[in-house]
């Protein structure tokens, strides 16, 4: 089956040094690759600019694309891959919502961070405004600069505080299938015991993967959640780390916190949020 992945790009390092793992994680795969920019100006800003002004960075918006694509064509060199790109006059999400309706986009991969790389920010504004709006679609994140290395190891923290849908398994069992990774489920044991009803959503979740090589890990609660998970990732030599975004989930605490907090979690391997 053919996958259609969306490249979001500011045509930053970062948006590129993200390309660049799609390609080498994708590399045994047929895919599409839709590198897609968005020339969205805020309408205040929009009224102190000449048509000649925004036709000209409009102009130059399509050249960047058009180069972004040969450079990849260039350096990929895959016959499984094509290249398509797309320019949008709609702000980033909604240019994304509408791109993953019209071409039916399997997995959206872009950087933790564009153009502005502040150290003390772990994901940018855009990062964010994507996971938090997009309903239908995984966001497979990547750190910047981050060499390729083969997903042999997924992490996938729960709480087993909620039962999982089978669609929402099917993204991690994607990765799993790419290079026959094997799943740490990685529990931290804040209860010591698991309830009745969280005993009955791990049983699904090893329904869900019965033919995956997984196991379950327990973490004592020693540290802050973000601490206890990197901890986890190097000890166990983690390659991606997976997790289902819902109300009151960790990714869900991550994007809504202040700044100063974020400084707990930067994501130190590429990072698979997958939507409820």
């Amino acid at each position: 089956m053919k996958l259609n992945i969306l490249l979001p790009t500011d045509f930053s390092d970062n948006a590129w040094s993200a390309t660049v793992y799609a390609l080498k994680l994708y590399a045994n795969e047929e895919c599409t690759f839709y590198f897609l920019n968005s020339t969205y100006i805020k309408v205040s800003v929009m009224s102190n600019l000449s048509n000649r002004l925004l036709k000209t960075m409009e102009e130059n918006a399509m050249k960047e694309l058009s180069d972004l694509k040969v450079l990849a064509e260039s350096s990929n060199a895959n016959a499984n891959h094509d290249f398509q790109t797309i320019l949008s006059s709609q702000d980033i999400r909604h240019a994304i919502k509408t791109i993953i309706r019209e071409k039916n986009i399997d997995l959206i991969v872009m950087g933790t961070k564009g153009t502005t790389r502040a150290k003390e920010v772990f994901f940018g504004s855009n990062t964010i405004n994507v996971i938090k709006s997009i309903k239908d679609c995984p966001v497979l994140i990547v750190p910047d600069e981050f060499d390729f290395v083969k997903p042999k190891q997924i992490a996938f923290p729960t709480d087993f505080n909620r039962s999982y849908e089978a669609d929402e398994i099917e993204p991690l069992k994607h990765l799993a299938d790419l290079y026959n990774s094997k799943i740490r489920i990685l529990h931290i044991d804040v209860e010591k015991k698991l309830s009745d009803i969280q005993e009955q959503h791990l049983t699904m979740l090893q329904n869900y993967l019965s033919n995956y090589e997984f196991s379950f890990h327990w973490v004592p609660n020693y540290a802050k959640k973000s601490q206890s998970i990197n901890d986890f990732i190097e000890e166990l030599d983690i390659n991606i780390l997976a997790m289902v975004r819902y109300e009151h989930s960790f990714v869900e605490s991550i994007i809504n916190e202040p700044v100063i907090k974020k400084l707990g979690f930067k994501p130190i391997i590429p990072f698979l949020v997958i939507p409820d």
